[in-house]
């Protein structure tokens, strides 16, 4: 049986941060609709709200970013065609057992999250503007989306050199539980991909 696509690559494409990186805090006040973050001397307002329509097109600029999609590694065959793309999104945004939202930092479209549903399973997914990345919004984000989103166990997958994702998913809260092996059209060939788990 042919194993079921998903709506999105499961892990925002983010860089790998370094040490100094690692070493820096960051404080969070979540609240019902939005987090504040406090990175040194850098603020940051992120808010998620229902995705809309309207934010597609935006979206769809966003995963056209080469090195975005090589990170991503399973992303659709054909990342060029807006009209698909659209047509695919609409009706991922009708379908009532998803979760999605978009992510904003200030009033600025830098993103989208989302559950979503595969074989009885609830995955995560995720991207996040190239000028977004490095800055702590990709962990901000995932954490407010898991104070509005209940279902457990949540999945997600990432590349297995997609290391910046894996740090994102281990700050909040996933598991590794294991590895599988599938076609990366961004790459062209089969790779390992790595499999997360919280709750």
């Amino acid at each position: 049986m042919k194993k079921p696509t998903r709506p999105e690559s499961p892990i925002i494409p983010i860089r790998s941060v370094g040490k100094k990186d690692e070493a820096e805090k960051y404080t969070f006040t979540i609240r019902a609709r939005f987090a504040t973050i406090i990175k040194n001397r850098m603020n940051y307002t992120i808010e998620l709200r229902p995705t809309e329509k309207s934010d597609l097109e935006i979206l769809f600029e966003f995963q056209l970013d080469e090195e975005a999609k090589y990170l991503a590694a399973f992303v659709s065959e054909d990342r060029t065609d807006k009209a698909a793309f659209l047509e695919k999104y609409s009706k991922i945004l009708a379908d009532p057992t998803t979760n999605n939202r978009t992510i904003l930092v200030g009033e600025t479209i830098a993103g989208s999250i989302a559950k979503f549903e595969i074989e009885g399973e609830a995955e995560i997914t995720y991207w996040i503007d190239r000028n977004y990345w490095g800055k702590g919004i990709a962990t901000a984000a995932l954490k407010n989306f898991l104070t509005v989103e209940a279902a457990r166990p949540l999945f997600g997958r990432t590349a297995f050199d997609n290391f910046g994702s894996q740090k994102v998913l281990e700050k909040c809260g996933f598991v590794k539980i294991g590895t599988d092996r599938g076609y990366a059209n961004a790459r062209g060939k089969e790779i390992e991909e790595f499999i997360y788990r919280l709750g």
